[in-house]
């Protein structure tokens, strides 16, 4: 054995123990991408359930806003009907109210001359 091999070997060991050190460092980042794509697959699952979750959501309250639509439809004719009802009403306690203040005015009327031909007025 020469010097030279002796060189040769001692840079061969080297070069062997730098590639061990690279299949570590490669087998350490393969291992940190791995835990990586698990948390984002976890991350995505649970994104997906949330996005399940809110699209059952919207698809019942579009449910629900179509069945009160249906409901405000068909209450809009008898609250129609009712407003009616109250202008005509209203518009009855007037003409009562009217008719009322002519039969007091007559009746205080009469009264005032029944007590002047009482009293001899």
């Amino acid at each position: 054995m020469t010097a030279d091999d002796g060189a040769l070997r001692q840079q061969m060991g080297e070069l062997i123990a730098s590639q061990r050190a690279i299949q570590e460092n490669l087998r350490r980042i393969e291992d940190k991408l791995q835990r990586s794509d698990d948390k984002s697959d976890v991350s995505r699952a649970k994104m997906h359930t949330r996005i399940d979750e809110v699209v059952g959501t919207v698809g019942e309250v579009q449910t629900t806003v179509a069945g009160l639509e249906r409901d405000v439809k068909d209450m809009k004719p008898v609250t129609d009907e009712v407003r009616r009802w109250k202008l005509l009403g209203m518009g009855a306690l007037g003409m009562m109210g009217v008719g009322g203040i002519a039969i007091g005015v007559s009746f205080a009327d009469a009264l005032k001359r029944i007590v002047g031909l009482l009293i001899g007025r």
